[in-house]
């Protein structure tokens, strides 16, 4: 049976390991005061637990993903869910707080492979009029993880302890293994020469620079941060002119050149972009205005991912019938107005308030997302299909770091002058203004993505 008629199976067999990352974010998440009270850290440095595994998720995927095109999909994926479940066992069994932070850096390194490769084994073996149903079986799938990462991580952490959520990841990841060995077809890759230095100037040039986003409310007051900012634009700089000289390059830049993958790569970005500006502020929302427990402010942010969960097949299969530009509209439009209703909330909103806002959000984010990865991997060739899966999944975590790392901005430039004013309730009226800067960034990402509007209907390979 070939790959293609086994594609079904193969796509159940990815799944299973698609799942495990975003429920590892999440049930992470969720215990980092655990943690933190566990081994007598502040909740700063208990940050690291996951801001480590963010920055070495995000620098990895764009060596990765074009590491695969030439060794093949099946033998690097099989690798990095090897690695990923050795970290997650040495993770649950930390002796001490560095050695969590360092085995949870280096879990990043499995996990950077498989978000990378997932979206292009699932382009590569689907055609083109099933592609977006499958896409949003794995957009499901993630946002699965993501659903039931929260309340499994706190019912694991209350029944055991912190160290079940990580060892929660090895029967998943055995049984994602053991499906993708036996389904996976074997592959051999392009056999071209791996363009080391260019996945060196890569990792390190978006490595300096998501350090500077992540430090960049202290700009102002640590001026020196800013040489994270020279070398970060000095190293892409070169990387993008070694790029566009060497015969093999890690990055094809042509890639680019293509109107459908630029304008929908940057809507993926500008997406997560404001979404995760919410994130991070809805939580202090619920619980510090509305002053609800960390237990029902869990169950409120849990629409967001359940409604996208519901959506996103239905949408993959809408793109697969008429095209990704009308849902991508669509979608994009439900979420700006969506962040736009988020600044309208007072102290006195009810908790159902906020529930309708973000299934609003979920609706909107569910619709988009499908079409919109399906337009990326559609517009490309097979033979990139790695390296174009790793950049949207670069884009896709560049854009969470930037909306985590705004919102804190944001909040604590307004929080400054509204405590100095003396206003009444001046982390509320900040919170207000960091909900509408997700305003402002998903008005933009609607007003960008109206050029698609003229381009074809329908891609095909």
């Amino acid at each position: 049976m070939t790959a293609r008629e086994n594609r079904w199976r193969i796509l159940f067999a990815v799944l299973v390991g698609a799942i495990i990352c975003p429920l590892d974010i999440s049930i992470v998440n969720i215990n980092l005061p655990v943690i933190a009270d566990f081994f007598s850290v502040n909740p700063s440095q208990v940050a690291w637990v996951s801001i480590s595994y963010l920055l070495m998720l995000t620098t990895l995927l764009l060596p990765l993903g074009r590491l695969g095109d030439i060794i093949g999909f099946k033998r690097l994926y099989l690798r990095g869910l090897l690695i990923f479940l050795f970290m997650s066992l040495a993770c649950g069994l930390s002796l001490n707080f560095p050695m969590l932070v360092i085995f949870r850096t280096l879990q990043a390194i499995g996990a950077s492979i498989t978000m990378a490769l997932s979206p292009a084994i699932i382009t590569a073996i689907f055609p083109s009029e099933e592609r977006g149903r499958a896409l949003g079986l794995n957009a499901l799938a993630i946002a699965l993880g993501l659903t039931i990462g929260p309340s499994l991580g706190g019912f694991l952490s209350d029944l055991l302890s912190w160290r079940s959520i990580f060892f929660l990841n090895l029967p998943i990841g055995l049984t994602a293994y053991s499906l993708c060995r036996s389904l996976l077809p074997d592959e051999t890759g392009e056999k071209e020469e791996f363009d080391s230095l260019g996945a060196s100037l890569s990792f390190s040039s978006i490595l300096t620079f998501l350090l500077f986003i992540s430090w960049f409310e202290k700009v102002n007051r640590h001026p020196t941060f800013l040489t994270l900012l020279l070398t970060s634009s000095f190293l892409f700089a070169f990387f993008l002119y070694h790029e566009g000289r060497v015969a093999k390059p890690m990055l094809d830049l042509s890639l680019f050149k293509n109107p459908i993958f630029s304008l929908a790569l940057t809507s993926a970005f500008l997406n997560f972009f404001a979404q995760y500006i919410l994130i991070f502020s809805l939580p202090f929302y619920l619980q510090r205005v509305l002053l609800l427990s960390a237990g029902q402010a869990g169950g409120v942010m849990t629409i967001l991912p359940l409604t996208v969960l519901v959506v996103a097949p239905f949408a993959g299969w809408l793109s697969d019938k008429i095209g990704h530009k009308y849902p991508v509209l669509l979608g994009l439009s439900l979420c700006t107005i969506s962040a736009l209703l988020l600044t309208v909330l007072s102290p006195s909103s009810s908790r159902a308030d906020v529930v309708w806002r973000l299934a609003l959000l979920g609706l909107g984010t569910g619709i988009f997302q499908s079409p919109n990865n399906n337009a990326i991997m559609g517009s490309v060739e097979r033979t990139k299909l790695g390296i174009a899966g790793a950049v949207l999944a670069t884009i896709r975590n560049a854009g969470m770091v930037f909306g985590l790392s705004t919102a804190r901005a944001v909040f604590s430039w307004r929080f400054e002058i509204y405590s100095s004013l003396d206003l009444p309730h001046p982390f509320f009226l900040s919170l207000k203004d960091t909900f509408f800067s997700a305003g402002l960034i998903s008005s933009l990402n609607l007003l960008l993505a109206l050029p698609m509007l003229p381009l074809r209907r329908k891609l095909d390979l």
